[in-house]
């Protein structure tokens, strides 16, 4: 069973590595490390909130203490909204690895790769999941042979063209202000852009992290009754998952009690401080792709359409908390391009917007 389609590019050797998996499984030194990295940046930023609220108290209208109540509250919720999604999108791609057989994958898909991940790119609209959920499901297509440059396709695509995301923006906004449109449009293209910049990479197996290629060999080895590997892959994919979102949580909340909304809010009508206002915004909140249509809308009276845009595809694509969910299994080189190639395709499409209006 191939961990991954071969996809441009992609050597014979190079699908051989992918294969074979990742280095040999880690021990315990790198997982203290990073467990005491985060303990660091804890410490860390609780001595910032201190110097904070010593040295600049003028910076926030709240105390500290109510400044850590909001945030922790805002990290539950964030938790709290997504982790349905993410228990959905965990079964979704237990089907898939386990249930799906391969064969009706290749059956239904198109042979050439532009074609496969135009496809891909819709198939957000028949799962009803958001963000969260959709990283589960994308690690399982992964497993059962889609190559990684057409599963970042689908994972970019979806939250967008989900069709309750496609709803909820249509009863924020409608039809005239065009927001609804461009959001579903320039999502799809973006999308389609990253997945065709990544197919033209020598080795997709480079793109995914180690820990997740020897989960990929461990899954395609485990030929065992359906029934427990299905109980083993949800504990497989809610062990690599939940520590994510909860890290992810915690610094969307973190991040409000830091950064002053208002500073945000003050640049609001410039048509390109606005956008860049707004960015840094979805990417902090990470509000659930279904729902944050309506807290754009709050802003529409004191931000430019553009601005709203942006807001509405940079959050879903890359905000703290699906960051967090996509280290899991994409390393941070390829993160931090699709980082790039999102917020460059956003800030374009937002300031055309801006134009237009």
């Amino acid at each position: 069973m191939p961990l991954v389609r071969r996809s441009e590019g992609m050597t014979t050797t190079q699908e051989s590595t992918l294969r074979r998996g990742a280095p040999p499984t880690r021990g315990a030194g790198p997982g203290r490390t990073r467990a005491l990295a985060a303990l660091g940046l804890g410490v860390v930023a609780v001595v910032v909130l201190i110097a904070l609220d010593v040295f600049a108290p003028a910076l926030f209208p709240q105390a500290l203490p109510s400044r850590l109540q909001d945030g922790l509250t805002l990290a539950l919720s964030v938790l709290i909204e997504s982790l349905p999604f993410v228990m959905l999108g965990v079964v979704l791609s237990i089907g898939v690895q386990v249930w799906l057989p391969a064969s009706v994958i290749e059956r239904w898909m198109p042979r050439r790769a532009w074609a496969r991940r135009a496809v891909l790119s819709l198939l957000g609209m028949l799962i009803p999941v958001c963000e969260c959920g959709n990283l589960p499901f994308a690690r399982g297509l992964i497993m059962r042979g889609i190559s990684p440059a057409e599963a970042l396709t689908f994972l970019v695509a979806a939250p967008i063209v989900n069709p309750i995301v496609i709803i909820t923006t249509h009863a924020a906004f409608g039809w005239d202000s065009g927001i609804l449109v461009v959001r579903i449009v320039g999502g799809w293209v973006i999308a389609n852009l990253i997945g065709w910049i990544y197919s033209r990479h020598p080795d997709p197996a480079s793109l995914l992290t180690g820990r997740f290629l020897d989960t990929c060999e461990i899954v395609a080895t485990d030929t065992g009754a359906r029934g427990r590997r299905s109980l083993a892959q949800f504990i497989v994919e809610l062990r690599a998952v939940m520590p994510a979102l909860v890290i992810g949580s915690g610094i969307a909340g973190a991040v409000q009690v830091v950064v002053p909304r208002d500073t945000l809010l003050a640049i609001g009508s410039n048509p390109v401080l606005s956008i860049v206002a707004m960015t840094a915004l979805a990417m902090t909140v990470a509000i659930c792709s279904n729902v944050d249509s309506f807290f754009a809308l709050s802003f529409a009276s004191t931000f430019s359409p553009g601005s709203l845009v942006v807001f509405l595809l940079v959050g879903p694509l890359v905000d703290v908390k699906m960051l967090a969910l996509m280290r899991t299994t994409f390393t941070t080189r390829t993160l931090a391009g699709i980082v790039a190639v999102v917020l460059l395709a956003s800030f374009a499409i937002g300031i055309g917007v801006n134009l237009l209006a």
